[in-house]
């Protein structure tokens, strides 16, 4: 069984990703920025761990000892037209989605490449291939993850690590239930961020979490797993259309 580092294990994916994978048997720790909320998981260890706090980290990863596999889920997600995006909203997400993630995985990095194995496990998204408005930020640090997980995905080959990027659709977590909205005044925008006009068929955070598990299990890895039906066919339909136009999904 395999010792496993989850990041944003608090509440939906995440915590059902610490449940499932302890349920198969592995050794979890379960990490959040509270780590009270993580009181009623069952899982092995229980750890604060703030990904936008370099300390933070250092501190989580020294107290989990050995880490096989590196599970990296914390996020946000925030609504937005373009041309409304707050700067310094944008730069708190990508913070967070995005360096937040790097930052991990050069933490366990070191030990990995001492033991000569390890995996790496990015949860990301259809809206890291796509583009999905009003969630255009959103998709921006999904966008640089998944660069930064395929550069990662070459260099560390050498050191039997493997990389993947784990892409769901929309999944019923709570996290899409009240999202915090940006818009202008006398908002043109306002058919875009109307309640529902983001929301498509869903997946439960425990299908997700199967994935994951299935990921950290697996022999070997892909760099891209979709998650679900729904992402399985966006994204092959993404793949065969023309790239001198914007994507929108449901448009043949």
């Amino acid at each position: 069984m395999a010792s496993v580092l989850i990041t944003g294990a608090s509440k939906g994916i995440g915590r059902a990703i610490a449940s499932e994978l302890s349920r198969r048997g592995h050794r979890v720790v379960a990490t959040a920025r509270k780590p009270d909320t993580l009181a009623d998981l069952d899982v092995d260890g229980r750890l604060a761990l703030d990904v936008t706090d370099p300390e933070s980290i250092r501190h989580a990863v020294a107290a989990a000892g050995e880490i096989d596999v590196l599970v990296s889920n914390a996020g946000e997600i925030f609504y937005s037209a373009v041309e409304a995006i707050p700067a310094e909203e944008f730069r708190r997400l990508f913070e967070l989605n995005t360096l937040g993630a790097l930052r991990v995985a050069q933490a366990v990095l070191p030990g990995m490449r001492a033991r000569g194995s390890g995996r790496l496990l990015f949860t990301s998204s259809i809206a890291g291939r796509i583009v999905l408005p009003p969630g255009a930020a959103y998709g921006a640090t999904k966008w640089g993850l998944e660069a930064l997980a395929e550069a990662l995905a070459i260099e560390v080959a050498p050191f039997g690590i493997q990389v993947a990027l784990l892409e769901p659709g929309a999944v019923s977590s709570g996290a899409l239930d009240e999202v915090t909205t940006y818009r202008l005044p006398d908002d043109p925008y306002a058919a875009l961020l109307e309640p529902g006009a983001a929301r498509r068929a869903m997946m439960s955070p425990h299908e997700v979490a199967v994935g994951v598990a299935d990921a950290a299990e697996a022999a070997s890895l892909p760099l891209r797993i979709p998650l679900g039906d729904a992402a399985t066919a966006i994204l092959a339909a993404r793949r065969a259309a023309p790239d001198d136009r914007p994507f929108v999904i449901g448009r043949t």
